[in-house]
């Protein structure tokens, strides 16, 4: 008599974290574009908008966290690509939540009509989107906040005080000393208004399996967060100088 079959042990909570988070993020997949507000199909999914100034690591952010290559699309003209992107998340392609890649801004040769309209359409989007859980503003920690980082922060806001989330992400932090970082936090997380601040670095993967994790419980806010074993860190000891690093 054969035995009865064992059925496959279920994945439990007691995988790490990151692995599941990590996994989930690698399942993010093109869903539509859009030149305009009124382009974007109806979701009613979780969707988390990536916003920030061109050359702020926006495209590159996107395809580390999801570990491909060219998800989002980094244009060669910085401040050229003008539509909306969603990226659909989820196991066996059932969607559960929804990546958005906002146009870049701020960039100084592109007509000022067009920032005009892209600010704009991306207040509108961010005040008015009815699925929006969560903003990741993207922001060169040597350059600090700008003007136009602050206009975003106005508008949104009253979105966040009423408890959308909200992360400022500082990217290419690998150019940075531990001093420079440290004081690179001190001082956004002051003008953050209540959300978050992490440091990011594409070039040395530094916050990435954090993001993704933070990511993940706020497109899962009904489930457990996954437990994580205890285990000793693997992350390198801060360096007292800037490495010499590609952009």
């Amino acid at each position: 008599m054969n035995p009865t079959p064992r059925a496959p042990e279920p994945v439990t909570a007691t995988a790490p974290a990151p692995v599941i988070a990590m996994g989930w993020m690698h399942t993010a997949r093109f869903l539509t574009t859009a030149p305009q507000l009124h382009f974007l199909p109806p979701l009613d999914v979780p969707e988390i908008a990536f916003v920030g100034r061109s050359n702020a690591g926006k495209s590159t952010c996107i395809n580390t966290l999801t570990q491909q290559k060219q998800l989002a699309f980094a244009s060669k003209k910085p401040g050229r690509t003008q539509h909306i992107n969603l990226f659909a998340l989820g196991k066996q392609n059932v969607t559960d939540a929804v990546l958005t890649d906002l146009p870049g801004y701020g960039y100084a040769a592109v007509p000022k009509q067009d920032k005009i309209r892209w600010q704009q359409v991306m207040a509108n989007y961010l005040v008015s989107r009815e699925n929006l859980t969560g903003i990741v503003l993207l922001c060169d920690p040597r350059l600090g906040l700008t003007e136009l980082d602050e206009i975003l922060l106005d508008v949104i806001r009253p979105r966040v005080e009423a408890g959308l989330k909200f992360l400022v992400l500082l990217t290419k932090s690998d150019k940075l000393t531990r001093v420079e970082a440290n004081k690179a936090l001190s001082i956004v997380r002051l003008q953050a208004g209540g959300g978050e601040v992490k440091l990011f670095s594409a070039l040395k993967k530094q916050g990435v399996d954090e993001v993704a994790q933070l990511l993940w419980q706020w497109a899962h806010p009904t489930q457990p967060a996954p437990k994580v074993k205890a285990a000793a860190s693997t992350e390198p000891p801060a360096e007292d100088s800037a490495p010499d690093a590609a952009p």
